[in-house]
C-alpha cells in the first residue's frame, strides 16, 4: 500500500486555518477585554479605584447599583455629562450630592460600547486581600493588568505548542508509515529522508500558503520594528521614582498651595525649578507628621536642612530628585513664556496634580484631554505627551485673546496687545485673514517657526 503526501496532509491546512483562527480570534477577545482597562487607566484612575474610595468612590458595584435604581442609559449618560443624568434622573440627583470633586464631562468622547467597556474591565477585576488601601488605581494597574497581559502570552504559548505537537505527531506517522512502505516495497531511497527534506517537500506542496505565511510574519516583524522605532524616546507615562513620595494630592489638592509657591521661578524663568529645602521648610519647620510614614519622610527634608528639630546644625544631606519632564538638548521651552504671556494652566500640560496621589510623572495626551482647562479651550491632544506634534496641536488649536487698543507706551502693553496693535495699525488685511476662523492662535503668530523652539 502506497501512501501520497496528498493523503497524509489533506486535512494539514485545515487545521492551520483552525489554529490561525483559535490565535486571532483569541487576540481579538483579549485585546476587546483590555480596552476598558486602557481606557480607566489613562481617564478614571487618577480619581478612582475598583475597591478603595479615593477622590471619587470605589467603582466596583457601581453598574449594578445604577441598573438596580436607574438604567444602563442613564449611567452612560452620567459619564458623559453628570449634569445632564442628574437633570433627568432622581438616582443621579442623589449621587450628584454626595461628597467629592464634580466629575469630569467627557461628552462625546468614547462610544456607549466603550464606555460600557470599562464597567466590564471593572466588575472583571478581584480584589486582592493583602492590597491594602491607597485610593488610586496603582493596585488594579500593577495586579489584574498585568495578570491579563500575563494570561494572553501564555495563551500564545499554548496554542504554539500545541501547533508544534500536531506537526511532530503528524511527520512522525508519516514517517513510520513510509519506513512500512519502504519494507513491503524495498523503496531505500525513501527511506533515507529526514525531516528536512519532508518539510521541503511539503513547503513546495503548499507553497501558496507557505509564501501567504511568510508575507504575513514579514510584514508583522516590519511593523513591529517601526512601531518600536517610533517609541524611542517617548516620555510619555514616565514616572520615575524619587527619594521623597512627594504627595500632590495632599499639597496641591487638599491644602491649596498654589504650584507657583514651591516652583517659584515659572514666572520668571525658562525653568518651572526644583523646589529648594527652603521652601518645604517654610512649612514642615511646624509640621512634622501625625502618620510614622509621614514623619519618616519629613526627616528627609530635615536632615537636607540640617535641622535637628532645635536648631540648624550646618550639616546637610541634599535631596536628589530625579528629573520627569526630559526634552531633547536642541529643544528650546520657556515655562514664563507659556504661563505669564501664554496665560497657560499648570494642569493643561501636567495634568491635575490636585489629585495626584502618585509621584510626578509625564501625563499621558488622554490623561491631559480629560483636564477641564484643556476642554474649555478646544484642545484635544492625538499625539504622544512632549513630543514635537503634540506641541504643535496646542499651537494650532489654542486661542489667543485679541488684545486691547492702548497708546505706544511699551509698560502698559503686554506681549500680545503689542501684537494686537501692530497688526491693527499697520497690517489690517493680515488680521482679517487671522479671524478667518474667529480666533488667533499661536501657528498664526509664528508658533511653528522652527527657530522658535529649535537652536
Amino acid at each position: 500500500m502506497k501512501i501520497s503526501s496528498s493523503q497524509m496532509f489533506r486535512n494539514f491546512n485545515k487545521w492551520c486555518l483552525a489554529v490561525m483562527t483559535i490565535l486571532f480570534l483569541t487576540g481579538s477577545y483579549t485585546a476587546q477585554a483590555q480596552d476598558g482597562g486602557t481606557l480607566f487607566k489613562a481617564n478614571c484612575a487618577t480619581c478612582h479605584h475598583p475597591f478603595n474610595d479615593g477622590t471619587g468612590p470605589k467603582l466596583s458595584g457601581v453598574r449594578d447599583a445604577w441598573l438596580e435604581n436607574a438604567d444602563e442609559a442613564t449611567l452612560i449618560l452620567w459619564v458623559r455629562n453628570w449634569q445632564d443624568a442628574a437633570a433627568q434622573s432622581s438616582y443621579a440627583q442623589q449621587r450628584s450630592t454626595l461628597k467629592g470633586s464634580a466629575m469630569t464631562a467627557f461628552g462625546d468622547k468614547w462610544t456607549d460600547e466603550q464606555i460600557l467597556s470599562i464597567f466590564d474591565w471593572i466588575d472583571a477585576q478581584v480584589q486582592d486581600d493583602g492590597s491594602g488601601g491607597g485610593g488610586d488605581a496603582g493596585g488594579a494597574e500593577g495586579g489584574a493588568t498585568e495578570e491579563e497581559e500575563s494570561s494572553l502570552g501564555w495563551i500564545w504559548i499554548a496554542l504554539f505548542a500545541v501547533f508544534a505537537t500536531i506537526i511532530l505527531a503528524v511527520g512522525g506517522v508519516r514517517r513510520q508509515l513510509k519506513h512500512a512502505q519502504v519494507e513491503v516495497e524495498g523503496d531505500e531511497e525513501g527511506a533515507t529522508a529526514s525531516y528536512a527534506d519532508e518539510l521541503k517537500k511539503w513547503a513546495w506542496l503548499n507553497r501558496k500558503y507557505v509564501g501567504l505565511g511568510a508575507l504575513v510574519v514579514v510584514i508583522a516583524l516590519l511593523v513591529t520594528l517601526f512601531q518600536g522605532l517610533y517609541s524611542i524616546n517617548i516620555m510619555e507615562g514616565y514616572q520615575p521614582s524619587q527619594p521623597i513620595d512627594f504627595p500632590h494630592q495632599t499639597h496641591a489638592g487638599i491644602n491649596g498651595i498654589d504650584c507657583k509657591y514651591c516652583h517659584n521661578t515659572v514666572t520668571e524663568s525658562k525653568s518651572a525649578s526644583i523646589p529648594s529645602v527652603n521652601v518645604c521648610m517654610n512649612c514642615h519647620k511646624q509640621i512634622k507628621g501625625n502618620e510614622p510614614e509621614q514623619q519618616a519622610k519629613i526627616q528627609k527634608i530635615y536632615d537636607a536642612a540640617g535641622w535637628d528639630g532645635q536648631k540648624y546644625t550646618g550639616k546637610t544631606k541634599p535631596i536628589v530628585w530625579n528629573k520627569v519632564h526630559n526634552l531633547p538638548d536642541h529643544v528650546y521651552f520657556n515655562h514664563q513664556q507659556h504661563v505669564v504671556v501664554g496665560g497657560l494652566d499648570c494642569a493643561q500640560c501636567h495634568g491635575d496634580m490636585t489629585k495626584q496621589v502618585e509621584v510626578a510623572k509625564v501625563q499621558t495626551h488622554e490623561e491631559l484631554n480629560a483636564v477641564q482647562a484643556n476642554i474649555d479651550a478646544g484642545i484635544n491632544f492625538t499625539k504622544a505627551t512632549l513630543t514635537m506634534g503634540w506641541c504643535i496641536e496646542c499651537h494650532n488649536q489654542a486661542t489667543i485673546a485679541p488684545g486691547i487698543l492702548a497708546d505706544d507706551n511699551p509698560q502698559t502693553l503686554t506681549y500680545y496687545d503689542e501684537i494686537h496693535n501692530r497688526l491693527v495699525k499697520h497690517n489690517k488685511s493680515l488680521y482679517s485673514k487671522f479671524l478667518d476662523d474667529d480666533k488667533v492662535s499661536p501657528r498664526e503668530l509664528g508658533g511653528w517657526e522652527c527657530a522658535k523652539c529649535h537652536y
